[in-house]
């Protein structure tokens, strides 16, 4: 069976470098010896309404691009965000695409007089491949890795989604062309080798 890839762009500007970095994943996914499928959702081009505007209070109706998502989501073995850290973690689009696709009964549920939950994505993995202009290793040592820790094990391991392997691409401002061509080369192969 051929594995389902899933890629999650989640900047807001078409064309943003993180697209360059999963157009490379894709295309290194497309040279994988297993011949996966391969989606792709660019949260530039949906339609939605990012703000969760009741809470859970209130049912707010999914937009069709929404309901799509969620398709998708069920579909895929593996998912990769693409994504920068802006202000220690992710845009704001990503975390109303989150707010309004990793719902109670899609992503997880609640059990009944208890504090536990069951994990409704289990049996799925994850890569997220985050850009950023803080130097990695200032933003693991100083701030802790805080943006990634609540992807990783706020969300997405919260709704059973495991592992998750995070792949920082940094600093990326005062990059070179030529360091941005090696970081696309790299995502690339990690498309190709399905991580």
């Amino acid at each position: 069976m051929k594995a389902r890839i899933l890629i999650v762009n989640g900047h807001p500007y078409p064309d943003s470098y993180c697209t360059a970095l999963t157009k490379a994943y894709a295309e290194g996914a497309a040279t994988a010896a297993h011949q996966p499928e391969v989606r792709e959702i660019h949260l530039s081009q949906l339609d939605f309404e990012p703000n969760l505007k009741y809470g859970f209070h209130q049912r707010m109706e999914l937009e069709p691009d929404l309901i799509q998502a969620q398709a998708d989501i069920r579909w895929a073995d593996h998912i990769v965000f693409v994504y920068p850290v802006w202000w220690g973690t992710m845009p704001a689009i990503l975390k109303g695409f989150i707010d309004r696709v990793f719902l109670p009964g899609f992503a997880f549920k609640y059990r009944e007089n208890s504090a536990l939950w069951d994990k409704l994505l289990k049996g799925k993995s994850a890569r997220m491949i985050v850009t950023m202009d803080t130097p990695p290793w200032y933003y693991k040592w100083v701030y802790n890795s805080a943006g990634h820790q609540v992807m990783k094990r706020n969300i997405l391991q919260f709704c059973g989604i495991k592992p998750v392997r995070v792949t920082q691409i940094g600093p990326v401002r005062p990059s070179s062309a030529k360091k941005r061509t090696t970081w696309l080369e790299q995502v690339k192969k990690l498309g190709n080798q399905l991580s």
